[in-house]
């Protein structure tokens, strides 16, 4: 039988460093990342909200101007999965919330000023959109979608998917931390995958073992900004506009990446009510409060 060697093949996508790691031939290993780092930049075209050509783009001209526009099957998919988030997480995780960004700029320790905030509130909430699909019907003009949340854990899964066409069965996607494990190492050993430690992100809290499946984590040292000692996170309440509070990091694991990743998100929204939640999700998983205290519901090993 031949030897397996492991493969590596880091890449750049949706703003984020990315890599993919394959036991295969060398050519079948190059091959099957070539397919899959095409999907992931053609899924980001599609969806970005820099480009002008993008899918999102023309969607979201259509919101500056409370029309409607048909869109095709893949958004569709995409849609309503975000309207089933959005049920399930009791209006929380909204992708019309993205035009919050107008007021925050994690970039310099300012804070927006209330008013900035209330302006924009009205622009968000999906019930203010009618999806009848393939029609997408915008209510109020100044609207957007933003498909952050979802499209690089969607990409991670179709990377994955691809890889596995392509014939391999041990490897493994990361698209800066939305991981998905195609399969252990050949020798049948699962990936040690370490989660950070909010307080010190250069460090690991802890190490969860995966053999398949997807982790994905959010959490408030990514982006953020520290204003008179508070830290201030990039994932914000789309129901105030105010930076979420009680939990720092929330890591979730499930078959599908795009799955965990909103769960994750979800739970974080929820700030310390998420700790229920993720327990009644029955999801493995784990959390870490602002206080620094650590809970988990995870097996030994994971494997979807």
């Amino acid at each position: 039988m031949r030897t397996l060697k492991l493969f590596s093949f880091p890449f750049v996508a949706m703003g984020t460093s990315c890599a993919l790691f394959i036991y295969s031939t060398r050519n079948k290993a190059n091959k099957a990342a070539k397919y899959a780092i095409s999907e992931v930049l053609r899924i980001e075209a599609r969806y970005s909200r820099y480009r002008a050509d993008s899918v999102l783009s023309e969607i979201n001209l259509a919101a500056e101007h409370g029309a409607a526009i048909d869109v095709d099957e893949e958004t569709a998919g995409i849609l309503d999965y975000a309207w089933s988030c959005y049920r399930k997480s009791s209006k929380l995780f909204d992708i019309t919330s993205g035009i919050l960004r107008k007021a925050w700029n994690f970039s310099h320790p300012i804070l927006p000023e209330q008013g900035t905030l209330d302006r924009i509130l009205p622009l968000i909430g999906l019930e203010k959109v009618i999806w009848e699909p393939p029609r997408l019907t915008f209510t109020i003009p100044g609207m957007e979608l933003d498909f952050g949340g979802i499209c690089k854990e969607y990409a991670s899964d179709r990377a994955a998917g691809i890889c596995k066409e392509q014939g391999i069965d041990h490897g493994l996607v990361d698209l800066g931390g939305d991981i998905n494990v195609i399969g252990p190492n050949p020798n049948g050993e699962p990936w040690h995958i370490e989660i950070r430690n909010p307080a010190i992100p250069d460090t690991a809290i802890t190490t969860i073992d995966v053999a398949r499946g997807s982790l994905a984590t959010s959490g408030n040292y990514e982006r953020y900004i520290d204003v008179d000692g508070k830290r201030y996170c990039h994932i914000l309440n789309p129901l105030t506009g105010w930076p979420v509070r009680g939990l720092s990091s929330v890591s979730v694991l499930a078959q599908q990446c795009i799955v965990a990743g909103s769960v994750s998100t979800i739970a974080m929204l929820k700030g310390k009510d998420g700790i229920q939640w993720l327990s009644d999700i029955g999801l493995p998983h784990l959390w870490v409060d602002g206080d620094g205290a650590m809970g988990k519901m995870l097996p030994e090993l994971i494997l979807f």
